[in-house]
């Protein structure tokens, strides 16, 4: 997540489309249903992008100003965005214009409890994530039971109110029909090999008839879910068909769940983020400081690297302002933007002189330099050259006095990662000055061996 550049900087713009009259019962969805699926950085940017959206006198909003109100760092705002769009909260759609990018965030409204609750995939991976007790409780909170034993359905359908004037229904509108059938989040079971489940069973065993959208989408939800291959659920399904030939949702549900516990485990099945994944420990262990540096400028945002080089004090709005530009008006990085922050800081005894912080930038921008590392080759390399920037942005001095500032600007104070390098080279130079002719003749005399 640290090349965002490509899909996310904070410069890119974005305006909201929200659905009709979101309600205080649509937040307790948010909070009690979806937050424990997600974790409470998603739905914040829900929440906020809610709050946005009902100002019907908002202006175009970037993604910097969403990194300032969350304090996220923009690395955190896309992985918040792509997890809504993932449990069908959000649909982004993106225009490029040239070096620019415009988003459309349109909010989802979230499900009701009784979809939720059905959703094999949905209901599973909240149970879970808050436990038995808590789900069952959420249950008969939202879920209104009444006993309908004693009563008979008598409710008419559709077809038996209206007639249907012309029987032939255009293609594309049974297409857009199965489109609504879906679920509600991005769930493709059109993915899952049918052909392989259906060459196992007869007609006579399971008549083709009962494999519906909706339960061939429940199969595929399964199979996902418990990590079931197409001949696994072969079986799944003679054990869920019924005496009249018939299967229902739950009784598939059912025997996904039976036929995991014996053949599998007895847990229930757990879900974790692709982009979380942890790095095996090993690796861990093994990066430098320099790399954890990097991280940390890539991924921190400018305002909090300010709030650090100053101990903790809240910089001036001022100096955010420089950083602000940097990153809206001229679209640099992130972790360009905190590597020049922090150079530029540290050897100027902690001020941020404007022209000479765009005049690096400008350099910058002109190398292309995407990455902090990149950067901060770049300080290591060129440093001679920013020091005379630095001189003739100051006051204008006599000849003289511009060599003794120039010696003493020598020794000011520069990032710790800069004077690593430095040394790094200094050894390479004086491994590569060694006599080794000389070094030869010292090592023979002690071991008292005559040359030749």
């Amino acid at each position: 997540m640290i090349h965002l550049y490509k899909e996310l900087q904070p410069k890119d713009h974005f305006d909201i489309i929200l659905p009709p009259s979101l309600s205080s019962k649509e937040r307790q969805l948010l909070t009690l249903f979806y937050q424990p699926l997600t974790g409470p950085e998603p739905i914040s940017l829900y929440l906020t992008l809610w709050a946005e959206g009902e100002d019907p006198y908002r202006e175009g909003l970037n993604h910097y100003y969403l990194m300032n109100v969350l304090d996220m760092p923009i690395g955190k705002v896309f992985q918040a965005r792509i997890a809504l769009e993932a449990i069908g909260l959000l649909k982004t759609y993106r225009k490029d214009d040239g070096e620019n990018r415009f988003f459309i965030y349109e909010l989802i409204r979230p499900l009701d409890p009784e979809l939720f609750f059905r959703d094999p995939l949905l209901s599973m991976f909240l149970f879970s994530r808050i436990g038995e007790q808590a789900y069952r409780k959420l249950r008969k909170r939202f879920i209104k039971q009444i006993d309908k034993t004693a009563y008979k359905d008598v409710s008419r359908t559709f077809t038996d109110v209206f007639k249907p004037i012309d029987t032939n229904v255009p293609q594309e509108f049974r297409e857009a029909e199965m489109k609504s059938q879906q679920s509600h989040y991005p769930f493709y079971y059109e993915q899952f090999d049918f052909d392989l489940l259906l060459a196992g069973l007869s007609e006579q065993l399971i008549p083709s008839s009962v494999f519906t959208v909706e339960v061939k989408e429940w199969i595929a939800k399964l199979a996902f879910l418990y990590q079931l291959s197409p001949l696994d659920m072969q079986k799944i399904v003679i054990l869920a068909i019924d005496d009249d030939m018939n299967i229902s949702l739950e009784g598939l549900k059912k025997a996904a769940r039976d036929y995991y516990k014996l053949a599998v485990s007895k847990e229930v099945p757990k879900f974790e983020k692709t982009f979380e994944t942890k790095p095996p420990q090993e690796q861990k262990q093994l990066l430098t400081k320099e790399q954890e540096l990097i991280q940390y400028l890539e991924t921190t945002p400018p305002i909090q690297v300010l709030r650090d080089i100053n101990d903790g004090k809240e910089p001036m709005p001022s100096s955010v302002e420089i950083a602000e530009d940097l990153i809206m008006k001229h679209g640099m990085p992130v972790g360009v933007v905190n590597v020049l922050l922090e150079y530029v800081m540290l050897t100027t005894d902690m001020k941020l002189p404007r022209k000479y912080v765009e005049r690096i930038a400008d350099h910058w921008m002109r190398k292309n330099i995407r990455t902090a590392k990149e950067a901060m080759e770049l300080a290591r390399t060129e440093r001679d050259q920013y020091l005379k920037w630095k001189l003739e942005s100051e006051a204008k001095k006599s000849s003289s006095s511009y060599k003794k500032s120039y010696k003493n600007v020598r020794e000011e104070k520069v990032p710790e990662w800069f004077y690593k390098q430095k040394e790094t080279n200094k050894e390479e130079e004086q491994q590569a000055n060694i006599d080794f002719e000389e070094e030869r003749k010292r090592i023979l005399q002690k071991l008292g061996v005559v040359d030749g």
